[in-house]
């Protein structure tokens, strides 16, 4: 079992995540469209302003019953439904 505040560490993860998710990716959209290198460093400065956990590479696969980390979505519905 998942020690309780890991789980609520990702939920928190998850929370930032879906509230940054438009500013990313407009700030992304922005750098493909800039051809100038110096203003893909300044729109690129503001990639990194916001907390690191709101990057969805942070967030992590956990069991639906146990918050284990992880898990294989197929382990986790065979070991629920034997």
């Amino acid at each position: 079992m998942a020690r309780k505040s890991w789980i609520q560490r990702e939920k928190k993860r998850q929370k930032l995540e879906q509230k940054y998710h438009l500013i990313r990716r407009s700030s992304k959209n922005e750098i493909s469209k800039v051809a100038a290198v110096s203003d893909k460093w300044e729109i690129h400065g503001k990639l990194q302003s916001p907390p690191r956990n709101n990057a969805p590479t942070r967030l992590h696969r956990h069991c639906f019953s146990t918050g284990s980390a992880r898990v294989s979505i197929l382990w986790v519905i065979r070991a629920h439904t034997s």
